[in-house]
């Protein structure tokens, strides 16, 4: 029996159909990585896999090991491996952009015309994710942290973090700016972290229920409102607002509540046919760009910024 014999990983066979079943790892190549799962979390697109079998283009025609935001510990290593070694606690970005690409050239490797991002329906066959009690990876997608004070947990946390400083590097200069997060989930949560780490004046977290914006509130928001009820409260008071909620009426929430000349990043996820208040966009001149997963200059400052973020709470 072979050591990676009798490993199991969650797969998704189509909505609301998922399985523990036998996973086989291949062999490692020279500058490959074995890793046991150290921690995962759950991101809204694994969501969107189960309850819809689809997350927004990107459709299950496959069985799909879902899951890219996840830490690791590494067991074994390719003979050409330099920067890890056995037992080393790793942060794990789950892009692998090929390099040569015209986007890529560009500095934009997060907009990778052959990106192989796992856990996902983007290609085909499908990347496979990291909901699995071992998997392998290139030796560049791994950053070992050595400090102790620094859990498996957090660790996972890096991915979703560089998300939200991705979608901050998008809004443009944040020192001194009013920031609306609509959203306040894991991604909204890194939103708030990344905004009052790039100085923003004020930052109001929004959402229809009350427990994320508690969330948003410690990790750093000013105040938090029940835009389901209260959206009159947010009507043209920002400079910024980024949509990390994923839903129509959080975008809504959004066009109206940047002051004229403002910008909206859109983070979220949202139904491929949607109608889009052109004109609102036209006759306000508000500048509206969105924010897909992150770039390596994100990932990279991750490490850093998760040690600041707690000083971040109010």
């Amino acid at each position: 029996m072979s050591e990676t014999s009798g490993l199991l990983a969650c797969t998704l066979h189509g909505a609301h159909d998922l399985r523990l079943e036998p996973r086989a790892l291949r062999a490692l190549g020279p500058q490959d990585v074995r890793l046991r799962l150290g921690a995962g979390g759950i991101c809204g697109s694994d969501l969107h896999y189960w309850q819809h079998g689809r997350a927004g283009a990107f459709v299950i025609r496959e069985p799909l090991v879902p899951g890219h935001e996840a830490s690791g510990v590494v067991e074994a290593v390719g003979a050409e491996v330099s920067r890890v070694m056995p037992g080393d606690r790793v942060a794990i970005d789950p892009s692998h952009p090929c390099g040569r690409c015209v986007r890529c050239r560009e500095g934009r490797m997060n907009l990778c015309e052959r990106m192989h991002f796992v856990g996902s329906a983007s290609v085909f066959p499908h990347a496979q994710g990291l909901f699995a009690q071992a998997f392998v990876m290139h030796e560049r997608q791994l950053t070992a942290v050595t400090e102790s004070d620094v859990s498996l947990g957090e660790l996972a946390c890096a991915e979703p973090l560089s998300v939200g400083l991705h979608a901050v590097q998008r809004a443009g200069v944040l020192l001194g700016r009013r920031v609306l997060v609509t959203g306040g989930g894991t991604i909204g949560c890194m939103a708030v972290i990344a905004a009052r780490l790039a100085g923003a004046a004020e930052i109001v977290a929004a959402d229809i229920a009350d427990r994320p914006l508690e969330m948003a509130r410690t990790v750093g928001a000013d105040a938090g409102v029940r835009s389901d009820r209260d959206a009159a409260l947010l009507a043209e008071r920002f400079d910024v607002a980024i949509e990390a909620a994923g839903a129509p009426a959080a975008l809504s929430t959004c066009l109206a509540a940047v002051r004229r000349g403002g910008c909206v990043v859109q983070v979220g996820t949202l139904p491929e046919e949607l109608p889009f208040p052109a004109n609102r966009v036209m006759v306000r001149e508000l500048d509206y760009v969105g924010a897909f997963r992150a770039k390596a200059s994100s990932a990279s400052r991750c490490k850093r910024s998760a040690r600041a973020a707690p000083m971040c709470g109010r």
